[in-house]
């Protein structure tokens, strides 16, 4: 049986606006009187019902974090940092699997409205007018984690991966390398195109190194996409010796499909990925990476989300979070 706060209220001998008033941390209410409610709450068994208290307080205290894909460790780390600060701000999670699919994450958006959440986060490589349309009429906030949006007018933390990507590559060229690799993320994924090609050209440029589109190869973010980005270096007519890589994943399956052809790392190539999730310290040798604050992008759009729903001033709705590279033994 569901006990209700009339029940409560009844075996208190109380009023259910002061049952209420307790259960909300309301400090209008006498000690003994707090007590004794407290005690029959703990007996009963009850517990207040959310759905009620939200359609009292127009509030539910739930966001709704939409991500492509929780057993990727890159977007596990952001979606850890997104929990711990809506616990710290008493706020519930309702999380969604997206798949990367444009259909699933636009009904993914509209049923986390449909629940009522106070708030989204989302998370997708791919932020298209239909996406930005949507959230432009959405009733509640929205922040954008780890997730390029071309126009900004969605509020979004980031690192400048242009940037990143060039320092990177500044990397390799100052150690003397001329045929510089990058295993990219996919090529529709504004993030990719505009800003990380991008910096790996203008690094290039910088240097004076023409641009060779055979060292150019998209791969999915998968191990496996790793590996055959590797083979298809191998082909080129111009083979590389440092490698640029767009995810840790990608770069275990060049680490491994390195070796796998008696090869060794860094000898025969130089190799820097792009996360440092765990899995660049779980290979040998352990991966040379552009350091992407990835628990602090979740937390920070979760904070930032906080400000929009509690209608706190923002000075910056978009956050760029600084970014460097931690030197390993996948480099010399």
């Amino acid at each position: 049986m569901n006990i209700t706060i009339y029940d409560v209220a009844r075996e208190a001998n109380v009023s259910m606006a002061t049952v209420s008033r307790v259960v909300n941390g309301n400090p209008n209410v006498k000690p003994v009187t707090r007590k004794k409610v407290l005690e029959v709450i703990e007996r009963l068994g009850y517990r207040p019902n959310a759905v009620a208290r939200g359609l009292a307080s127009k509030k539910t205290t739930t966001v709704g974090v939409i991500i492509p894909d929780i057993s990727n460790i890159f977007y596990a780390e952001l979606a850890r940092g997104i929990e711990d600060i809506a616990t710290m701000y008493k706020y519930n999670i309702i999380l969604s699997n997206s798949d990367q699919n444009k259909d699933k994450e636009l009904h993914l958006f509209n049923t986390m409205l449909g629940k009522q959440v106070d708030g989204l986060v989302f998370m997708g490589g791919n932020i298209t007018p239909e996406h930005v349309e949507e959230f432009e009429k959405s009733p509640v906030p929205i922040v954008l984690a780890g997730s390029i949006e071309e126009s900004e007018t969605i509020p979004s933390v980031n690192i400048d991966y242009e940037q990143a990507a060039f320092d990177a590559v500044k990397e390799f060229i100052d150690k003397g390398h001329k045929n510089i690799a990058y295993i990219v993320g996919p090529l529709y994924e504004p993030e990719n195109t505009e800003k990380k090609l991008k910096g790996y050209k203008h690094a290039l440029e910088e240097a004076g190194i023409p641009f060779n589109e055979e060292l150019i190869v998209e791969g999915d973010y998968t191990y496996d996409s790793g590996i055959e980005a590797f083979d298809k270096l191998l082909e080129a007519q111009n083979r590389p010796t440092a490698i640029l890589v767009a995810s840790d994943e990608m770069a275990l399956g060049v680490i491994h499909g390195a070796q796998d052809k008696g090869y060794h790392i860094p000898d025969d190539f130089e190799v820097i990925t792009s996360d440092n999730t765990r899995l660049s310290l779980m290979v040998r040798p352990q991966l040379t990476t552009v350091v992407q604050p990835l628990y602090d992008i979740g937390a920070v759009a979760m904070r930032l989300l906080t400000k929009y729903m509690n209608k706190e001033k923002v000075e910056q709705h978009t956050v760029v979070l600084p970014h460097r590279i931690e030197h390993r033994q996948s480099t010399k």
